[in-house]
């Protein structure tokens, strides 16, 4: 099963592709501020490593927090729109096991079809200045 895994949570970034419980490629990086307008790009190159195309992914396994507002919503967006363009399952896990534990999810059937974040604290709304 080809599967996409994706943590956001941070400034530093990270993709993966498994094939089963093998990663074939992984890549991190100094996303910060530039997230939204990298990792579809990241992705698009992660596949084209592997002779891959968006259409050969089978599932998808992400960081659901806690962590960044911002970060985890561009994440879990990607994720869920990836999942319901391509009629794949996604998983949302947490914890230091996170992409062990969406992979084995995955393959014993209990993807979904919307991952949801935890922040892990109420969420802060700067008020606006006048």
């Amino acid at each position: 099963m080809l599967t996409i895994t994706l943590r956001t949570d941070k400034p530093e970034a990270e993709l993966a592709l498994y094939d089963g419980n093998t990663c074939l490629v992984a890549e991190k990086w100094q996303a910060h501020r530039q997230l939204a307008e990298t990792i579809h790009r990241k992705i698009d190159n992660l596949l084209e490593s592997q002779s891959k195309t968006w259409h050969d992914l089978e599932g998808v396994v992400v960081y659901r927090g806690p962590g960044s507002f911002t970060g985890l919503r561009i994440g879990l967006t990607v994720a869920n729109t990836l999942a319901n363009s391509l009629g794949i399952a996604v998983v949302g896990t947490t914890g230091d096991d996170w992409q062990t534990d969406g992979l084995q999810a995955l393959q014993s059937g209990d993807g979904s079809t919307l991952a949801l974040p935890e922040y892990g604290a109420d969420v802060h709304i700067t008020i606006q200045k006048k």
